[in-house]
C-alpha cells in the first residue's frame, strides 16, 4: 500500500507543475485579449461619437451654447467627455471650413477694380472658418491642422492668415467649365466642409494595452 500512495503524491506533484505552465501561457493569453477587446469596444464608441457630433454640428447645432454642448457630453459620458475644457478623458474637435474663392476676397475687400483677387494671400486654398473644441484639448490635437485663434475666424483672417489655412485633400473647388463643354467639378462656391474629430484615451493594462489615444472624424 505504502508504494501505490507515493505515487499518486508524485502524480499529483506532477499535475500542480503542468498546471502552473499552462496557465504560464492561458493567462497572459486572456488578459490580452480582455484588453484588445475594450479597446475595440472604445474605438467603436469614439467612431460614433465623432459621427453623432458631426451629424449634428453639420445640422446646425450650435455647440457655443452651454445645453447643446452637455448634450454632447451625454454622448460621448461613456469616453469621459465633458463640458469642462482641459479636463477628462476625451475630446471632441469641430472645424468649419470653407474655400476661399473671389467671393471671400470681395467680403475681405480684398479684390481690384476688376473684381480680381487683390492682396488676397489664403486665395484659392481651403481654411478655416469656425473651431470649437470640447474637453479635453491636450489629448489630441486636429489632423486638419490649428487655426490662429479659437471660435469663429473673421473672413480677414480667412483670407490672409497662413495659420488659417487647412490640411484637407480628396475635396475639389468649385470649377466651371461648361465653356469648354466639360461641365461643373467639385464643391460648389460657398460650399462649407463640416468636419468632427473625437478622440479618447485608450484602456490600459501594460503590457497589454498601452492606453493610446483612439481617434475617428468625420466630414459632411
Amino acid at each position: 500500500m505504502r508504494p501505490f500512495a507515493v505515487s499518486r503524491r508524485k502524480s499529483r506533484g506532477v499535475s500542480i507543475v503542468e498546471m502552473t505552465f499552462i496557465f504560464l501561457i492561458l493567462l497572459p493569453l486572456l488578459l490580452g485579449t480582455a484588453g484588445i477587446g475594450i479597446n475595440m469596444l472604445r474605438s467603436l464608441q469614439v467612431i460614433q461619437l465623432a459621427r453623432d457630433a458631426g451629424h449634428m454640428y453639420a445640422r446646425g447645432v450650435d455647440f457655443t451654447v452651454a445645453t447643446n454642448q452637455q448634450i454632447l457630453a451625454n454622448v460621448g459620458s461613456g469616453l469621459g467627455l465633458n463640458t469642462t475644457s482641459g479636463t477628462g478623458n476625451a475630446v471632441v474637435i469641430l472645424s468649419k471650413i470653407n474655400y476661399v474663392d473671389k467671393g471671400v476676397c470681395a467680403s475681405a475687400s480684398m479684390v481690384d477694380a476688376l473684381g480680381n483677387p487683390s492682396g488676397c494671400t489664403n486665395y484659392r486654398k481651403w481654411v478655416f472658418s469656425q473651431r470649437l473644441i470640447l474637453g479635453n484639448s491636450g489629448l489630441r490635437s486636429s489632423n486638419f491642422g490649428t487655426p490662429s485663434s479659437p471660435g469663429t475666424i473673421d473672413v480677414v483672417a480667412q483670407a490672409t492668415d497662413p495659420a488659417d489655412v487647412a490640411s484637407i485633400s480628396g475635396f475639389l473647388p468649385y470649377t466651371n467649365t461648361t465653356s469648354t463643354g466639360g461641365g461643373i467639378s467639385g464643391l460648389p462656391s460657398g460650399q462649407v466642409v463640416y468636419a468632427a474629430e473625437a478622440a479618447s484615451l485608450g484602456f490600459r493594462m501594460p503590457p497589454f494595452a498601452g492606453g493610446t489615444p483612439l481617434y475617428s472624424y468625420t466630414m459632411f
